[in-house]
């Protein structure tokens, strides 16, 4: 995980200073290899695959849009649904990039 702030950070990585909300498991939860492991191949996905690169992208946009709304005291009905509808796309994007690692993972049979 990025130790500096300004540091890019993968879009599936928590912020290092608040645990992560979204997901089923804590990032802390993740055995260290496979977690190791996972970073690599994302780290990988980011450098060779255009179509990861863009979702990674997009993935995170939603992110900051969440957290922007996130922060507000109070949110218009409005601003209710953009939350549900960003948290929607977000999760399915999530989905895409994970089937692409999965993918990826599996060995390939002819």
């Amino acid at each position: 995980m990025p130790s500096a702030k300004n540091e890019p950070r993968l879009p599936t990585e928590p912020h290092p200073n608040q645990p992560t909300r979204r997901g089923n498991l804590m990032w802390e939860e993740l055995p260290n290899m496979e977690r190791i492991a996972t970073e690599e191949l994302k780290a990988h996905l980011m450098a060779t695959n255009e179509e990861f690169r863009l979702l990674a992208t997009q993935h995170t946009e939603f992110a900051h849009k969440l957290d922007e709304l996130e922060a507000l005291p109070h949110l218009t009905d409005q601003e209710q649904m953009e939350e549900t509808r960003l948290k929607k796309m977000k999760l399915r994007i999530k989905d895409q990039m994970e089937a692409i690692m999965s993918h990826t993972r599996s060995p390939q049979v002819a």
